[in-house]
């Protein structure tokens, strides 16, 4: 029998109109929305339905309006599939979308989580406005040669997301060093990402004593699914080392392809990307084109995991 997983998408999977077809068909997506609304005490909904982008992409925002809308797909998926959606051996969320899991796997109230994410955009926006930087994704060159480039160019590898694409991040003149030698060494592209401060990387330092007061003042429960942590990429079971796991998520590498790889090697044959983009799969798909990926990104997803059987 066929093993799945659930994995959540992070920041950069936006787009405006996200979540709106599910709000206006879904009173399980209409409850996420208001309850985000609510907590956050202003229209997050608005922002991820009409806009402006300018304002959905500040970091403070696109981490709750990405979160409520994955966890929207992922409760009106479960209660529409006819039990066609499986449940998941593991869940994962990339950076942000762990925070996503988190709630799939009952650690955080919804509200618990829109609120984490909120004060952890803040943070990592202010880690970025004392020391200003940015992330560029690497696309066709060895983890060893990036390596190197990081070394020379004092620049952190932040994601490692598949076999063909690294994200790194650092400090303006560093990563305009790191983007010359990644291009002299015959990157097949480099873009930079839409991000306000160098995420996952030790220019995050300025804020980790802050957030882990943060971490602290919410409740967390033991998982009812195993999620695969961003750092270790191993099973996190137990609430102590999911909090050690927030801490150092926001400053070290995020695991990807590891975490991907041992869900398989562990048995796991399909994966459900839940969230608004397809950007997981694709990644998933270069690190083993043997899996099965399914998206639930838009209503036409539902009707069709529906409709199955």
């Amino acid at each position: 029998m066929a093993k799945s997983a659930y994995v959540f998408p992070g920041q950069g999977s936006q787009r405006i109109g996200m979540g709106q077809d599910l709000y206006a068909s879904s009173p399980l997506a209409r409850e996420v929305f208001d309850e985000a609304d609510a907590i956050l005490g202003f229209p997050l909904s608005h922002l991820c339905f009409e806009g402006p982008e300018k304002e959905l992409t500040k970091t403070s925002n696109v981490q709750p309006a990405v979160l409520a809308t994955s966890i929207a797909y992922l409760r009106t998926a479960q209660q529409a599939s006819n039990g066609n959606l499986p449940s998941p051996l593991f869940i994962a969320g990339h950076s942000l979308g762990e925070y996503t899991a988190l709630v799939a796997a009952n650690v955080l109230s919804l509200s618990d989580a829109v609120s984490l994410v909120r004060e952890r955009g803040r943070l990592m926006h202010e880690a970025g406005q004392k020391n200003p930087g940015g992330m560029l994704a690497i696309i066709g060159l060895e983890l060893k040669v990036i390596e190197d480039i990081c070394l020379r160019s004092k620049c952190d590898i932040s994601n490692i997301n598949c076999p063909i694409q690294t994200v790194i991040s650092g400090a303006v003149e560093p990563l305009a060093k790191a983007k010359k030698l990644a291009s002299a060494k015959g990157a097949r592209r480099i873009i930079p990402l839409n991000v306000s401060a160098a995420f996952h990387s030790s220019l995050m330092d300025p804020v980790l004593a802050e957030f882990n007061e943060v971490i602290s003042s919410f409740a967390f429960h033991p998982p009812s699914i195993p999620i695969i942590a961003n750092v270790t990429a191993r099973a996190l079971t137990d609430v102590a080392s999911i909090k050690e796991e927030l801490l150092k998520q926001l400053r070290h590498c995020i695991q990807w392809q590891d975490s991907i790889e041992y869900m398989i090697q562990n048995g796991v044959t399909s994966f459900y990307e839940i969230g608004p983009s397809m950007v997981l799969s694709s990644l998933i798909r270069y690190t083993d084109s043997e899996v099965q990926t399914m998206s639930i990104s838009k209503l036409e997803d539902i009707a069709q995991l529906k409709a199955q059987g």
